[in-house]
């Protein structure tokens, strides 16, 4: 563990600093998934994985999980529209807590927030909501041309000062590559094993959806424990129904009763009312 003072001004302890990760960088693998609450945060660590990231509006719960796990807060690119938001949001994060900042935005935008010295990690590949410009949802880099462009957005990334980086979607061998020669802590999401971190999203690993992207495995089935729970919901409303109507509930234990003797006053008492 590293002591460290956070940005509202308290010691804590971490896993990991920004500097751990560089400096481990092509030395050792490290995994991330999400955490969006206390308890996905708290599983997550519970689990010993490494890192996590989440909503930054969610900063304050995954910490409250993970206290000393390192956090990287995602600043959503639709909610913050402006540089003035943008910088709000990541220094809200900072305040409760996280240790990074992500962010979709281009250069400039990590450049603004490298210059307040935040620990930034940027998104490069396939950038789900910027997909209309690559076709559609595919994989990046699957020719020449298109990889040395991608190796050209991870220099001018390094150059305005992100640290890190989401690297989605890209072709294996094209990361591998690539992860070698910058100098960002890659996290390979369906990018191949050749990253830094092997990242994956909370929900897919724990299969909490019928079916998962390509790039995913579900590594449990909370969709039919959840689907078990949806059925054994509408069963017992049911049976309370049915219970209601005909009588049989509530049953003798389940009701308050009184004396006899105390309920013939009761009823003495409203007669002669």
């Amino acid at each position: 563990m590293k002591r460290i003072y956070d940005w509202d001004a308290r010691f804590q302890e971490r896993n990991y600093t920004a500097a751990d990760l560089r400096a481990l960088k092509g030395v050792r693998k490290l995994t991330q998934t999400t955490a969006n609450s206390e308890e996905e945060a708290a599983a997550a660590w519970d689990a010993g994985l490494d890192l996590i990231m989440g909503n930054a509006a969610n900063t304050a719960a995954a910490r409250a999980g993970a206290p000393a796990m390192f956090f990287t807060a995602a600043v959503p690119l639709p909610d913050n529209p402006t540089e003035k938001h943008v910088l709000k949001a990541a220094f809200k994060a900072m305040k409760d807590g996280a240790d990074s900042v992500y962010t979709a935005r281009g250069p400039h935008i990590v450049e603004m927030l490298a210059l307040e010295e935040i620990p930034v990690m940027c998104h490069l590949g396939l950038v789900p909501r910027r997909s209309t410009w690559k076709g559609g949802l595919r994989a990046i880099g699957k020719t020449g041309v298109e990889a040395l462009e991608l190796w050209q957005s991870f220099r001018d990334m390094e150059n305005a000062g992100a640290f890190s980086v989401e690297a989605e979607v890209i072709c294996d061998r094209v990361m591998a590559e690539i992860s070698r020669r910058t100098t960002l802590v890659t996290s390979s999401l369906g990018s191949g094993s050749g990253g830094d971190i092997i990242y994956l999203f909370q929900n897919d690993i724990c299969g909490e959806q019928p079916e998962s992207p390509r790039h995913a495995r579900a590594f449990g089935n909370i969709h039919a424990m959840q689907e078990k729970i949806k059925a054994e919901r509408r069963a017992a409303l049911s049976a309370f129904k049915v219970a209601a109507i005909d009588g049989s509930y509530p049953a003798s234990g389940e009701i308050a009763g009184l004396p006899d003797d105390e309920f013939e006053a009761f009823l003495n008492g409203l007669e002669n009312g």
